[in-house]
């Protein structure tokens, strides 16, 4: 490397950590955000700089669009995928439970689910790996959330931040939908935007478990180990239910949609045998709410989310656990694009 090239690195190091000094990163290393890169990030989308895109009043903070482009520079973002990060803070900040979620002490993630042409316009990872690093999107769209959060409503871990433990995916849940492999329409239709738009949907969500059944063809089988993972007892919180949706694996999707299961009939099947016996309830010490009869894990078949994503190599796929008893409130967000 010539002289001028290590000065350069010298000089990008130090940039790096004086964002460190200052408290803005979540941890990892920041791209340091210029007039020129925020500048470029406002010229993707007809919301003007200036324009509050959130606040929290308790804490005398508020979010501008200005604010949000800086913070999804820092988080490794393309100028290009501004506009994504703009309909996930706004899916994510509609969300009934993400009031007072940010200083909860179960330390809830955001849930970014991608639909749309958007998603191989930018690489959005739909396929294999859809949780996992190794797509630059996926985990800036997600980590700039994150960094929103921290630095525009200073909520900080032991800080405003009042997670008990947290979750290692806090900041980076963010995938899209395998529409080409899903039996049913997309997630977004779901959420009332018509299908062929981009849009994004997202709950906050507690976390992840992992169902492995590649041994039966039956799909009543399949959706038995399902129910028996949502009736989980240790997700259940207390009140009136817990709650629960699915990530389907390609494989898992299309097994139930050749049985002639559409979305609508996973969830009540779902609804109706992810249920409990009081007894077990009351020996884990969770039998207060519970009842005499069988219990209901879920508070109806409407609330237990199903997308589909991954890769069909494997039948996998996932639970996981929107945050509160509010789960999804049903409704997706269109991406806007500024006219060019």
């Amino acid at each position: 490397m010539t002289s001028a090239g290590t000065d350069l690195v010298e000089l990008a190091k130090a940039a790096i950590e004086y964002c460190y000094d200052q408290g803005w990163t979540d941890g990892l290393p920041v791209v340091p955000a210029t007039a020129a890169d925020v500048a470029a990030c406002l010229a993707t989308t007809p919301h003007p700089a200036d324009e509050i895109i959130g606040s929290q009043p308790h804490l005398g903070r508020s979010v501008t669009v200005a604010q949000a482009a800086a913070n999804a520079i820092m988080a490794g973002c393309k100028p290009e995928y501004f506009p994504v990060v703009l309909a996930a803070w706004q899916a994510v900040t509609h969300e009934r439970s993400s009031r007072g979620a940010w200083q909860s002490t179960s330390g809830p993630a955001p849930l970014i689910v991608v639909n749309g042409p958007v998603r191989t316009r930018l690489r959005i990872n739909y396929a294999g790996g859809a949780f996992g690093p190794g797509f630059r999107p996926n985990a800036t769209i997600g980590r700039a959330i994150g960094l929103i959060v921290r630095n525009g409503y200073g909520v900080r871990p032991q800080e405003l931040e009042q997670a008990t433990q947290g979750l290692p995916g806090r900041w980076s849940v963010c995938l899209g939908e395998n529409e080409e492999m899903s039996p049913w329409e997309p997630l977004s239709v779901v959420g009332g935007v018509p299908a062929g738009v981009d849009a994004v949907s997202a709950m906050l969500i507690r976390t992840v478990e992992y169902i492995d059944n590649r041994s039966t063809d039956s799909a009543e089988a399949v959706l038995t180990d399902f129910a028996d993972t949502l009736a989980r007892m240790g997700a259940y919180v207390g009140g009136p239910h817990s709650s629960g949706g699915l990530v389907l694996g390609p494989e898992h999707a299309q097994l139930l949609g050749n049985a002639g299961y559409r979305r609508t009939d996973v969830q009540q099947w779902l609804f109706e045998h992810a249920v409990r016996d009081p007894a077990e309830m009351a020996a884990a010490g969770k039998g207060e709410h519970v009842g005499d009869g069988p219990f209901r894990m879920l508070p109806s078949a409407e609330a237990i989310p199903i997308v589909v994503a991954g890769a069909a190599n494997a039948a996998m796929s996932m639970v996981f656990r929107p945050f509160g008893w509010a789960a999804w409130t049903g409704r997706s967000v269109p991406v806007e694009w500024k006219e060019q």
